[in-house]
């Protein structure tokens, strides 16, 4: 079988990580370059200790849509509308394929964040009590909430299968 060099790459995970390793060559000679991030399936996977994914792709994907959106409706739309968008356009790209991701706290804290600025954006403030108070009014769930109940109906469907 014959290996394309130009699509693939080698990434250590584990405690010898950031070690230099000696040249990975194919049968034929050729090297296969180093990398600290691979795309698989649509994940990033980040050289680390442990299996670890990056979430820096999803949220530029959000905020790329959400641009969008709001570039579109600018103040024509009101905020409900905007909104509601915003949750059937964008919270989908930002949290697609992050089941399979073992997120740590600070990830989900990122990916709150994520959604709070484009609330900021939205209403006009940098006071988070307003941030909040309009999430709370909106009834828009915080990512980390939903992305643990994802995460539950994700590993219950799975549990259900191996039965």
């Amino acid at each position: 079988m014959v290996i394309n060099i130009k699509k693939s790459c080698c990434m250590r995970i584990g405690p010898r990580h950031d070690k230099v390793c000696a040249e990975i060559c194919t049968l034929d000679g050729q090297p296969i370059c180093l990398t600290h991030e691979i795309r698989y399936l649509g994940v990033f996977i980040v050289r680390s200790t442990k299996f670890k994914c990056s979430i820096d792709h999803a949220k530029r994907a959000f905020y790329r849509e959400a641009n969008g959106i709001f570039g579109k409706v600018e103040r024509i739309a009101s905020e409900e509308v905007v909104l509601q968008l915003i949750k059937l356009k964008c919270i989908p790209v930002l949290l697609y394929r992050l089941e399979v991701c073992n997120l740590a706290k600070r990830d989900l804290q990122s990916l709150d964040f994520t959604v709070n600025r484009f609330f900021m954006k939205l209403f006009q403030t940098s006071n988070i009590e307003v941030e909040k108070e309009c999430q709370n009014f909106f009834d828009f769930m915080l990512l980390s909430v939903l992305f643990s109940t994802r995460m539950q109906k994700f590993v219950l469907i799975n549990n259900v299968d191996l039965l």
